[in-house]
């Protein structure tokens, strides 16, 4: 049988045309994504930009972000974004007054625990239990000296 059956008068056709879809050439980049906190009443196509610094510079990324302090007190931030480095953490929190305090945090009590496991001295004062308690009577000490400090200076 053979693989196309004409009938009395067909003529051939070939096929010559191509897919309708064309490929997406691999010089090109197509960029889809939520740049904003709130979504669009009516989605709008955007065109004509050219790169990635103006698509922030048209949409100018932002959200609002909550956090939540040692006295469970909330903190609202605003992050922006200028560019991708932006969403870096580094660069958040330099952006971030309350990411950078808890940085600068987290940094001395880094200092803290290296200074505590290296000083052999402290490590031998502490395996005794009268030096221990006389380090945290001393510890104390300091801590209400500090809190005493604050105080007035808020009063001032």
């Amino acid at each position: 049988m053979a693989m196309f059956e004409y009938g009395v008068g067909g003529n051939e056709v070939k096929i010559d045309a191509s897919e309708a879809i064309a490929d997406i050439p691999f010089n090109r980049t197509l960029l889809v994504e939520k740049l904003t906190a709130e979504d669009p009443i009516n989605p709008e196509k955007v065109e004509g930009l050219t790169t990635i610094e103006d698509v922030f510079q048209h949409f100018k990324p932002s959200i609002d972000v909550e956090f939540e302090n040692e006295e469970g007190q909330d903190v609202k931030e605003n992050f922006r974004f200028n560019s991708v480095a932006d969403f870096l953490v580094k660069n958040m929190t330099q952006n971030s007054p309350f990411l950078k305090d808890l940085n600068s945090q987290k940094a001395f009590y880094e200092k803290t625990i290296k200074q505590l496991r290296s000083n052999k001295i402290l490590q031998r004062a502490l395996q005794s239990n009268d030096t221990k308690a006389a380090f945290i009577e001393a510890l104390q000490g300091l801590l209400d000296e500090l809190e005493s400090y604050e105080v007035k200076s808020e009063e001032s």
